[in-house]
C-alpha cells in the first residue's frame, strides 16, 4: 500500500513537471537537446520531457520599449527626447527570433532605432521636433525601422517622441518667436475691431445725414402750413392759458 502511494505520488510529480502552461498573449516553442522545434504553441497546456526538453515562452502582446536619447538635428544640435517604441512579434516567427536575436531581442530594436533616428532626424531642424513636424518625423523613423527589420518577425506599431528638450538657447529663441507671433495676432485682432467700429460710425452718420436730407427735401411751404394748422388745432384743445404769436401769415409763428 505504501509503495503504491509513493509510486502514485512520484508519477504525479513527474506529470506536473512535464507540463507547461502557455497563458493568453503568449506563444511557446520546445527546445529539445538545444534544437528549437518548428511547432509553435498557443495558450493552453504543453507537455514535454523535462530531462531533455524545455519550453521557451514569449509574449505576443504589444510591448513598450522606452529610451532616452540625444537625437541629431540638421544644424548639428543635439535634442534630448524620451522615446516609446510600441512593438510585438509575429506568432510564427518566435523560433526564428530566438535563433537569430535570442530572448533579449528588444536590445536589437533599440539599436535599429538609433540607426533609423540618426538618418531621419539629421534631415530636420531642431525646432521641427518641437512643432507639428514631429508626427512626420515619427512616421519616417517607423518606416525606416520597418525597412531594417523586414522579414525578422518583429512588428513596429508606433514610434512616439515624448518630452522633447531643445538646447537652452534655441528653446528661448523659439519662445520669443512664438510670443511675438501671438502679440502680432492680438494687434491684428485689435485693428480689425477698431476698423469695424469706425465702419459702424460711418454707416450711422451716413444714415443720419440721409434721413435729415430726406426730411428737409420733404418740407414744402404747403406741408409747413398744414403742420402749423394741426399744431394750432391740438393747442386749442388744451384747457390751459395760451399765448399765440403769429406773423399774420401763418396760424403760428414759424420763424
Amino acid at each position: 500500500m505504501k509503495k503504491s502511494t509513493i509510486t502514485l505520488f512520484t508519477l504525479s510529480i513527474l506529470l506536473f513537471a512535464s507540463c507547461s502552461i502557455v497563458r493568453p498573449g503568449e506563444v511557446a516553442v520546445k527546445q529539445r537537446l538545444g534544437k528549437l522545434n518548428k511547432n509553435v504553441y498557443s495558450e493552453g497546456i504543453v507537455g514535454y520531457n523535462p530531462f531533455i526538453t524545455k519550453v521557451i515562452k514569449t509574449s505576443t502582446q504589444t510591448n513598450n520599449l522606452k529610451l532616452v536619447l540625444n537625437l541629431p538635428s540638421k544644424e548639428g544640435l543635439s535634442v534630448t527626447s524620451e522615446i516609446s517604441i510600441l512593438h510585438r512579434i509575429q506568432k510564427d516567427s518566435i523560433a526564428n527570433i530566438l535563433r537569430t536575436y535570442g530572448p533579449n531581442y528588444e536590445s536589437i530594436i533599440g539599436s535599429v532605432f538609433r540607426s533609423a533616428s540618426s538618418d531621419v532626424c539629421a534631415k530636420y531642424f531642431a525646432k521641427d521636433m518641437h512643432s507639428g513636424m514631429r508626427a512626420n518625423i515619427e512616421q519616417s523613423i517607423k518606416a525606416k525601422m520597418e525597412e531594417l527589420l523586414d522579414g525578422s518577425g518583429i512588428i513596429i506599431e508606433s514610434v512616439l517622441m515624448k518630452s522633447i528638450k531643445l538646447p537652452l538657447g534655441l528653446a528661448t529663441s523659439i519662445e520669443q518667436k512664438l510670443q511675438a507671433e501671438q502679440d502680432a495676432l492680438r494687434m491684428k485682432f485689435i485693428l480689425q475691431q477698431e476698423k469695424l467700429e469706425a465702419d459702424r460710425k460711418i454707416i450711422e452718420a451716413t444714415g443720419t445725414r440721409d434721413a435729415q436730407k430726406i426730411l428737409a427735401e420733404g418740407l414744402t411751404p404747403e406741408i409747413i402750413k398744414l403742420k402749423s394748422i394741426e399744431a394750432f388745432r391740438e393747442l386749442s384743445k388744451s384747457p390751459n392759458s395760451k399765448i399765440i404769436v403769429t406773423d399774420g401769415k401763418a396760424p403760428l409763428l414759424i420763424d
